[in-house]
């Protein structure tokens, strides 16, 4: 198996490097990722420049654009072959509900989805990397399952996994054969979150009044069956996500609205 790796932090980022290792030991896995933290950059393409890819000591390619940028450079003309899948993070913190429109980590992984390359996005629920190495045991075990019982088509899956080091008994929806990786696996569809907090006001030393964007609101809809209440049980919440961001439920009222229109 060819995995094409990404994220949005960066190439020297503790969760690439953890997830590459974990990887690697049952794959050939190729490295793009962007040369610096890229938070934030949803489905950004870099239109207005020229990019560069430089090679790192340890054999990733890193690059100046964003995870967008990294994964259709490595599809369209980097790579000598196309990889299997495309897999992005390990991610610090979580991606769940409306934070998949903005993150990187997803995007990453969705770019792989639209040229037809399964993909996986993961993220650690919890910033800090606390029990990465775990983390990246449970992606792997995750992508090997996957390559012992393939979903049908191309897909794009986001997955949550928590902050854990224990190992609870059983398994749900999943199963692993990875020492230290068997935690339960819930299929979850996305919450919900409230709005995000107010923008935080500043001075620069110039005196300019400056804004950072506030932190991301608490979870609105966190009810049974949502990423939010899986890992809050401690599970790896797995979501399939799909880009057709028709309102199919408005096509109705569209079309006699428009049949007004003189």
């Amino acid at each position: 198996m060819h995995i094409l790796l990404s994220n949005d932090d960066g190439y020297l980022a503790p969760g690439l490097s953890a997830l590459y290792e974990a990887l690697r030991a049952f794959a050939e896995v190729s490295v793009v990722a962007p040369e610096g933290n890229c938070s934030g950059a949803s489905n950004s393409l870099t239109l207005s420049r020229p990019l560069t890819v430089s090679t790192a000591s340890n054999g990733f390619y890193f690059v100046n654009g964003t995870p967008t940028d990294c994964v259709h450079i490595a599809l369209t003309g980097l790579l000598d072959r196309r990889p299997d899948i495309v897999v992005s993070g390990i991610n610090n913190g979580q991606n769940m509900g409306e934070d998949t429109l903005y993150s990187g980590t997803v995007a990453a992984a969705t770019e792989g989805f639209l040229f037809g390359v399964p993909a996986f996005a993961f993220s650690l629920v919890d910033h800090g990397w606390a029990h990465l190495d775990s983390a990246a045991m449970t992606a792997a075990a995750i992508v090997q399952h996957y390559q012992a019982k393939p979903l049908p088509g191309p897909f794009l899956l986001n997955v949550n996994i928590p902050n854990r080091a224990e190992v609870p008994g059983g398994l749900a929806d999943g199963d692993s054969d990875a020492a230290g990786a068997m935690r339960p696996w819930r299929v979850t569809r996305l919450g919900k979150r409230h709005p995000a907090q107010p923008v935080v006001q500043q001075r620069d030393p110039r005196g300019q009044t400056i804004y950072w964007i506030g932190a991301a609101g608490a979870a609105l809809d966190a009810s049974e069956g949502t990423d939010f209440h899986a890992v809050a049980q401690g599970q790896v919440s797995l979501t399939p996500l799909q880009l057709d961001l028709t309102a199919t439920d408005q096509l109705g009222a569209m079309h006699e609205w428009a049949e007004l229109h003189v």
